[in-house]
């Protein structure tokens, strides 16, 4: 026995030594660039909370933004870890260096890996690379045109016409949860835009013979659940204990029966007079389009798929951010109250042809996007050995060499409170986005060859829900009893308190809607 002891301490030693030898070559190939140092390196996000010196942890934007890069003293940072094995990482905040990661067609590539959870409907454009990312752009990218721009405008506007003819003559509504109201508006919006359902504020939507469950409760359980394909297998879907795995299991089978439905009968009915994307990809996938401009209807299913939970999701978010940033600031929405009023002046609803009137519900939009970025980390691989220079707030520049293989983390939420580019950038101001402002620095969308393709949908939405809820209800902090002798620091850390998982998540944002005279 005190043999076996031996030999396993000196296995431990050796073990030891090995992984200390590791670290310390990994450290000296990045010159002992200033950064994170920790045991542990984990892609689980369930472990994200960091333990200086043995878990990284998650670089969510609500805890760091850019803290650890004024910390360190320079917008890009190394990471080296050593178990299961040694890694180095980079987290960047610098704008010359994202612009290189992001324009480069061969040095940088998305890591389609981590994105299988967005693939269980089909290849889309957000989880393919290469030659087949380029096939997929090609085709969808087409379809974002001005005459679906407007579609998804006039849809907006109907849709929160009936939303206040709902609400009726109420004075006063109270939301124990804004999210579920921006979850609810979003729903209809893009199932009326991305596929030409429209749903009632008055009515529950009917299930069908052959289904479990309403098309659009279908379509948010599964965008609003979907890490549970990825953390589990079929069976146990079906077969959990809990009874929120059971329900999402439905929902999933569900939406994908729906879908096909869908395709079938826009097959046969046709797609001409539709403005919808679900009836363009269709399109995309039966025209008369040699087979390189073509999509399969897996493509069709993936592809609508991730515009709907990339288009839906996180366009709630962040009309829900946006509405407590205006109820916490009462001053910024009386400001954007009186530029509704100068672009309405005789009341009524926003008109597309005068979108751009609008700028100050855009800037309210744009300033929450850049404080609550819906992804705070945006993911990518070295693939040749490339130089970037990150700098110091003295203006001095210092190379780094990026090794191929080498993961690299554009850190979308310290660019968007880097002060260099932003100028008191814990403030909500968005006025800074009127006029001249540093786009380079703003990255809610991804950039580059990779940016969203829905942008302008998402912009048009919060430009139309913004002007028309505010121009007929003062936003408020709803009271609670039990927070009444809160700070209006202790007030605006619960109110805007966010969860990152998939996309950045408010945990409660409750308000009261008071209807203006």
């Amino acid at each position: 026995m005190p043999g076996l002891l031996v030999i396993s301490l000196v296995i431990l030693v050796l073990y030891v030594f090995k992984i200390y030898v590791g670290y310390r070559r990994a450290v000296e190939r990045i010159h002992d660039f200033p950064g994170y140092r920790s045991f542990y390196y984990t892609a689980n996000r369930l472990l994200r909370k960091r333990v200086p010196g043995v878990i990284t942890g998650d670089q969510a934007f609500h805890h760091y933004k850019f803290d650890d890069f004024a910390h360190y003293g320079w917008d890009i940072l190394s990471a080296v870890t050593v178990a299961p094995k040694t890694r180095t990482a980079w987290y960047v905040a610098n704008v010359d260096a994202v612009k290189i990661i992001t324009e480069s067609r061969t040095a940088f590539r998305k890591p389609v890996e981590r994105y299988d959870v967005l693939g269980f409907f089909g290849k889309n454009v957000v989880i393919t690379e290469g030659e087949e990312w380029k096939r997929q752009r090609r085709i969808t990218a087409p379809l974002f045109s001005e005459r679906n721009n407007r579609f998804v405008w006039d849809e907006s506007v109907r849709l929160m016409e009936e939303l206040f003819d709902h609400w009726g003559s109420k004075e006063r509504i109270a939301l124990d949860d804004a999210t579920d109201l921006c979850i609810s508006i979003a729903l209809h919006a893009i199932a009326a835009a991305g596929f030409g359902r429209r749903f009632s504020w008055d009515t529950e939507a009917s299930v069908p013979p052959g289904h479990q469950m309403p098309f659009k409760d279908a379509l948010h359980i599964v965008s609003r659940d979907l890490f549970f394909k990825l953390m589990f297998p079929n069976w146990f879907l079906k077969w959990a204990p809990i009874k929120k795995i059971r329900v999402f299991s439905t929902a999933f089978v569900d939406f994908q029966k729906y879908m096909l439905e869908m395709i079938e009968e826009r097959k046969e009915e046709g797609t001409e007079g539709h403005s919808d994307l679900f009836s363009n990809l269709v399109e995309a996938a039966t025209g008369d389009q040699d087979a390189s401009n073509k999509l399969s209807f897996s493509d069709v299913t993936g592809n609508i798929f991730i515009f709907l939970f990339a288009g839906h999701e996180t366009t709630a978010y962040t009309l829900a951010f946006a509405l407590a940033l205006l109820a916490l600031y009462p001053e910024e929405q009386d400001k954007l109250y009186q530029h509704i009023r100068a672009a309405l002046p005789k009341g009524g609803s926003p008109k597309y042809e005068d979108v751009a009137a609008f700028s100050y519900p855009l800037a309210v939009f744009y300033e929450t996007l850049r404080m609550f970025p819906p992804v705070a980390g945006l993911p990518k691989v070295c693939e040749a050995d490339t130089m970037l220079m990150a700098s110091n707030p003295d203006g001095d520049n210092l190379p780094v060499f990026v090794q191929k293989g080498t993961r690299v983390w554009i850190n979308a939420a310290g660019l968007h409170y880097h002060p260099q580019h932003w100028q008191d950038p814990h403030a909500f101001k968005p006025s800074r986005f009127l006029g001249d402002w540093p786009r380079e620095a703003f990255m809610p969308f991804s950039g580059g060859l990779r940016a969203c393709l829905g942008r302008r949908f998402s912009e048009l939405e919060g430009i139309v829900v913004l002007t028309m809820l505010i121009s007929r209800y003062k936003v408020e902090v709803l009271e609670e009893p039990r927070f009444s002798g809160e700070t209006f620091e202790q007030r605006k850390q619960r109110v805007l308190s966010a969860t990152s998982f998939i996309t950045l998540t408010p945990d409660r944002i409750p308000l009261h809607l008071v209807k203006r005279d």
